[in-house]
């Protein structure tokens, strides 16, 4: 069967438990765009956010489940550790470093130990994030900032970066990444933790910054308990929903344990479990989020697929009120 190579980070999606402080960190301080208000399509009770460029182009979103009562993360391994955000420059950094200082936000200092420059922060509920610089960038092109947001279109976020899995045994993932997913691998750089063994770096498609995954390697640490803060998954691009089916048939025929074909609307998805346990979601370009709302009003009311628009009323009772409106 020929496969297409996955195209890099769809998007990734996260925990928190304050629905209403995470849309005024993501969208008022980081300046990304809310392109949609939704539910868990596997658990209603709760919202699905997701935070982009000014469409929700893919490869450019970082998506939140509300779970109020979730508890502390107790971070570890075989999870994802780091989810990076594309900037278009070096220069971008400096201006994130000054509104982080005005804004309280827990960061580091700039580093290059990737070869780019980035700067590491956390949310408020401790949510491991990073920001890249595209300035020597060559590979997957980045997103479209939208023009609304609080930050400059100079310094603004254009979509996902790498994404770090830190995993114990790493030989399993990597056979996943090489074997199954046609990943390759494209170098190393230094753990930052000492004594532990280079991060090493794969690559897919067209390559650069929205195509790779990092992969960090811990024999001193245990498993991570996952809360808010933490990372529930990572979904990477398929061209169509004919070579998502592909997909389905080759991951089933490996004797992969899968989801099978998933209708979500907004794109179609294939689930399964690495053999470390990371929860890896393919996902398709398209259909896109402007088949139930117009491009002006992205995000600014409650969004339901079809299919679950006959429980709206009740949905809607089981839900606190989040206001999204931009007026």
């Amino acid at each position: 069967m020929q496969l297409k190579p996955l195209k890099g980070q769809h998007h990734v999606s996260a925990i928190t438990a304050k629905a209403k402080e995470n849309y005024t960190f993501y969208t008022k301080t980081l300046g990304m765009r809310l392109v949609k208000k939704t539910v868990n399509q596997d658990d209603t009770s709760m919202y699905h956010l997701f935070y982009a460029d000014e469409r929700g182009n893919p490869g450019t979103d970082l998506t939140f489940f509300e779970i109020p009562h979730a508890g502390q993360t107790y971070q570890g391994t075989n999870s994802i550790t780091k989810t990076s955000l594309r900037v278009p420059s070096d220069e971008a950094l400096q201006y994130w470093l000054k509104r982080f200082d005005e804004f309280g936000i827990e960061h580091d200092g700039v580093s290059h130990h990737t070869g780019r420059a980035t700067l590491a922060f956390r949310d408020f509920e401790g949510q491991r994030l990073e920001l890249v610089s595209d300035e020597n960038n060559e590979g997957v092109a980045s997103g479209i900032p939208w023009k609304e947001s609080p930050v400059p279109e100079a310094y603004a976020i254009r979509g996902l970066g790498p994404v770090t899995l830190t995993v114990s045994r790493p030989e399993l993932t990597e056979k996943i990444l090489i074997d199954v997913m046609g990943y390759r691998e494209k170098g190393s750089y230094p753990s930052l933790v000492e004594g532990q063994p280079d991060v090493k770096v794969f690559e897919t498609g067209e390559g650069g910054t929205g195509a790779e995954v990092h992969l960090e390697t811990r024999k001193d640490i245990g498993r991570e308990r996952p809360g808010r803060g933490s990372v529930h998954h990572v979904a990477f691009r398929v061209e169509s929903k004919e070579e998502l089916e592909k997909w389905v048939d080759y991951i089933t025929n490996i004797g992969l344990p899968n989801s099978g074909f998933v209708e979500r609307y907004y794109f179609r998805s294939l689930y399964f479990r690495e053999p470390n346990g990371i929860l890896f979601e393919l996902a398709t370009d398209g259909p896109g989020f402007e088949g139930d709302e117009p491009f002006e009003t992205l995000g600014e009311s409650l969004a339901l697929p079809p299919y679950l628009e006959p429980q709206r009323e009740t949905i809607e009772k089981n839900l606190k009120p989040l206001d999204t409106a931009q007026s």
